[in-house]
């Protein structure tokens, strides 16, 4: 069984591939979304091409999309362009995967306007954040930080079993790294691990 790459920029990986905005690269295994940094006048234009783009067979979820304090963008037009994908996402039910940077507060209010799965992408935060958006019924995805961060370690280890995914993001390293990380974090044999993983994405795309 292949290490599933939960979110990644790396063509020719086993997993879910970040697709570039009004790209017409052919992916058996895509996501699309307008990340908080690239919106600007022409969103609405945005939003429709990606509305359209999510209808291709092979787009398995909404995203990157979500929060983010560290971009020049107006709050309250960063939540519009949110939650209008969380719409376009509950229309043809397919989960959402969030970026989220210093906005987890906000981000809970959120879960009220999902009807699918939302998966934090790239989750490095402390455990107070952690069980919040595991009480709000988000999933979460955990990446390179794994390797080193020992204070995510532990909320790793302390994550139910049937709420997280492992992803590379931006990085370079490969995924099978780790997994091996995480299988030895969670005790168990890495095939185990695979079946957890497994298990996790029939779930939340059980109604594509």
């Amino acid at each position: 069984m292949d290490f599933f790459d939960f979110h990644h920029h790396h063509s020719g990986r086993f997993g879910i591939y970040n697709l570039d905005l009004f790209s017409n690269d052919d992916f058996k295994c895509f996501s699309v979304g307008l990340h908080p940094k690239d919106i600007d006048k022409d969103y609405p234009k945005l939003l429709d091409w990606i509305k359209e783009k999510a209808k291709d067979k092979n787009c398995l979820a909404i995203g990157e999309c979500g929060l983010d304090a560290l971009v020049k963008i107006d709050e309250e037009l960063q939540q519009k362009v949110f939650k209008t994908q969380i719409q376009i996402a509950n229309d043809i039910k397919k989960p959402v995967i969030i970026h989220c940077v210093r906005k987890h507060a906000e981000l809970l209010r959120f879960s009220k306007y999902a009807k699918v799965p939302m998966i934090v992408h790239g989750f490095n935060k402390k455990e107070n954040i952690a069980k919040s958006l595991l009480t709000h019924g988000f999933y979460l995805s955990f990446g390179k930080s794994l390797l080193e961060n020992l204070s995510l370690q532990s909320v790793f280890r302390d994550c139910p079993a049937d709420r997280f995914f492992l992803e590379t993001d931006i990085s370079d390293i490969g995924i099978s790294e780790i997994f091996q990380q995480a299988a030895l974090l969670k005790n168990i044999e890495i095939s185990e691990l695979q079946n957890l993983i497994q298990k996790n994405l029939n779930f939340i795309f059980k109604n594509e």
